[in-house]
């Protein structure tokens, strides 16, 4: 009994020595920097063969060959990394990344137990705790004196020390120094010091929710990133009280995330971009440069290619001219054209969305030109948006010089499908935007993603209207002196090379023309419901002045910065933001009382079913004429069509509006499943197909 257990004694006692000996040999493998690093590579890079291991590593040399082979073969030996024979690769075995992980993990409480404090630092690595680094960053991010900034850092370490925090990160320090300019008085320095970004919980959120995000992670990023970019546009770009009209609701700009670095609108000619050619240069080396033109195939390839590029520049929408032109050269085949086409427009459409309403591509028709193209065109386009739930490329039917009666038919067809359609004699974007030089046939470019709170200056007025138009200037003046500051921030971006297709192609601000727009909404609730005018001749004479006064503001504040600027009132965002906050200011019984819905008018609004008994002496539509004529940005009129109007009824519509109106554009209520993407006008509380009660209209 005593010779077993003496047996099993010696038995244990020989296993711990091999386990210990194996664990000493472990450590000594972990002792050599050389080794620690080639670990690292495998872990980060996956299976490498031979000489890129070597490479990775530093070994570069033939002299050092010897060296690496002897760390290798060290590795190998303790079975933290192995070979694959057959594909003679080597990777990192779990033994290895958990050496791996112990290694840090010994390097990372070190530091912590030597007493010293270290900061996490935003690059990703750990170094010694230097109040220096403080007063550097004060002097050249906030523009500090240095004698302040040595004040500030002196106050912040104090603090560091009082704590005893001995593991610190550069974003707990950068609250600190904030924290303590603030408690000073110094507001200012803090806004340029201050971290932009999303809270932790908000990206969580983010995450979890994916299922409300409809561009992938493109969306995603896009989403998080104008974030950053629009609380630096509020903090740290725009005058203080520009940037208190926006958050308050005096005023509200569009796209906050992009409105320093995109314009909103450009106009260009398609003939003049593919005959002139698409220099790129050294920007997006992964795209395809256009090949020179000579089938239906090379133009379809680079209008895709022109159109997606385009996309890429503007935050709402691009208007293409030329198309039915640069077409006739390949004629012969009109079904052909008409299936390219919609080839066309399906590849532009996986073309980036910086957000959920995306950048519109809209094709101008001049109807009286070549009438079979045209045609191909329209029924291209039908099969488009036949195939997409929710289409961002649209058309400008031009009527100024021929007949819609046509073309109805096909037209009626291609809303009843929910195609994006605006009709005008004019050139106009699909948002209703006028474009602002229309003696140049080159690209013209609107900014326009500012717009004014009418309702807002009539509640603060008292009923006084020359109060309220006094108002108005004197809040135009900032919002144009903020939007000249844009167009020379974007100017300087796009020169720089953020935007190559303006800069490079269009010799932007010198071949283009640049019209800043500002958009008025809210006129009839303001006017009619808040000033406690009657909608007749006497509340019809105060609109009129409201847009006067805008007009001559613009024209005057314009002269003086050297800038071309014009008077919208066509759809914004703002017009649910405006109404939202002001019922949360005046009550929301206040605003419901002269609101049609959650949102406040944008532009003016015909009833297709009243069309038809209109003529050009009925008040609404003398007054549409009237307000279009005045308005030196744009008008959008809108002609509401209801869901049970037939195709016939919709011909009949269009074809009397056009008749009345200058421009209009017709809207009608097409459903959409959001979950499985099937449209159809007649979907009521569930998807058909999928049974999903997520229905957008």
């Amino acid at each position: 009994m005593e010779l077993s257990e003496d047996f099993e004694d010696q038995k244990r006692g020989g296993i711990l020595q091999s386990a210990s000996k194996r664990v000493r040999m472990i450590f000594s493998v972990m002792a050599s920097p050389n080794r620690i690093d080639i670990l690292r590579i495998l872990n980060s890079k996956g299976p490498l063969t031979y000489s890129e291991l070597k490479s990775l590593a530093g070994f570069k040399s033939k002299k050092e060959s010897g060296k690496f082979a002897y760390h290798l073969r060290k590795l190998l030996r303790q079975s933290l990394v192995a070979l694959n024979k057959s594909e003679r690769r080597y990777t990192i075995t779990n033994l290895g990344k958990l050496v791996l992980s112990l290694a840090r993990q010994i390097e990372e409480r070190s530091i912590i137990e030597s007493g010293k404090m270290y900061v996490r630092t935003s690059h990703e690595a750990i170094e010694e705790f230097n109040s220096h680094k403080i007063i550097q960053s004060l002097v050249r991010e906030g523009s500090l004196p240095l004698e302040l900034a040595q004040k500030i850092t002196e106050e912040v370490e104090n603090r560091i020390y009082k704590f005893q925090t001995t593991y610190l990160t550069s974003s707990l320090i950068r609250e600190m120094v904030n924290a303590v300019l603030l408690e000073h008085g110094h507001e200012e320095y803090r806004h340029k010091l201050a971290r932009l970004g999303l809270p932790a919980y908000d990206i969580h959120e983010m995450i979890t929710n994916v299922d409300g995000i409809h561009n992938g992670v493109e969306g995603l990023l896009f989403k998080t990133g104008q974030t950053v970019f629009g609380e630096h546009l509020v903090l740290n770009t725009l005058p203080k009280d520009v940037a208190d009209s926006h958050l308050s609701g005096d005023i509200h700009l569009t796209n906050t995330g992009i409105w320093s670095l995109l314009p909103d609108t450009i106009f260009v000619n398609i003939k003049e971009l593919l005959e002139d050619g698409i220099d790129l240069r050294g920007k997006f080396l992964g795209v395809t440069r256009m090949p020179p033109i000579k089938t239906l195939d090379d133009l379809i390839t680079s209008l895709s290619l022109v159109t997606s590029l385009l996309l890429k520049e503007v935050s709402q929408e691009v208007i293409i001219d030329g198309l039915v032109t640069v077409l006739q050269k390949f004629s012969k085949n009109l079904s052909e054209v008409e299936e390219k086409i919609a080839n066309a427009f399906a590849i532009t459409s996986t073309a980036p969305k910086y957000n959920e309403n995306s950048a519109l591509a809209s094709f101008r028709i001049p109807l009286g030109s070549d009438s079979k193209i045209i045609a191909a065109i329209l029924a291209g386009y039908k099969k488009y948006i036949k195939s997409t739930p929710l289409p961002h490329i649209g058309l400008i039917i031009d009527y100024e010089k021929g007949k819609i009666m046509e073309f109805s038919d096909l037209l009626s067809e291609i809303i009843v499908l929910g195609g994006r359609i605006i009709f005008s004699k004019s050139h106009i974007s699909n948002h209703g935007i006028l474009r602002g030089d229309t003696k140049n046939t080159g690209t013209s470019i609107n900014l326009q993603a500012l717009s004014i709170n009418l309702p807002r200056l009539a509640f603060e007025s008292n009923k006084d209207e020359t109060y309220f138009r006094a108002r108005l200037a004197i809040l135009m003046k900032p919002a144009l002196a903020a939007m000249s500051l844009r167009k020379k921030d974007i100017s300087d971006l796009t020169r720089r090379g953020l935007n190559p297709i303006l800069a490079s192609n269009t010799q932007y601000m010198q071949k283009g023309s640049v019209t800043l727009v500002v958009n008025l909404l809210g006129l009839k609730e303001a006017v009619l419901g808040i000033l406690g005018y009657e909608n007749n001749k006497a509340g019809n004479e105060i609109m009129t002045k409201v847009l006067e006064t805008a007009i001559e503001v613009a024209a005057k504040k314009g002269k003086e910065m050297g800038d071309n600027v014009t008077i919208s009132m066509t759809e914004s965002d703002a017009a649910t933001r405006f109404s939202t906050l002001d019922g949360e200011k005046y009550g929301k019984m206040s605003i419901h009382q002269f609101v049609e819905g959650d949102a406040y008018s944008a532009g003016m609004t015909l009833n297709a079913s009243e069309i038809e008994g209109m003529t050009l002496k009925t008040d609404k539509i003398a007054e549409c004429n009237h307000i279009s004529k005045m308005l030196n940005g744009g008008l959008l009129i809108q002609l509401k069509i209801s869901n049970e109007m037939d195709t016939v009824g919709i011909k009949k519509a269009i074809e009397k509006t056009s008749e009345l109106v200058g421009s209009f554009r017709p809207i009608r209520k097409v459903s959409i499943c959001g979950n499985c993407g099937l449209k159809d006008e007649k979907i009521t509380d569930k998807c058909p197909t999928c049974k999903s009660p997520y229905i957008l209209a």
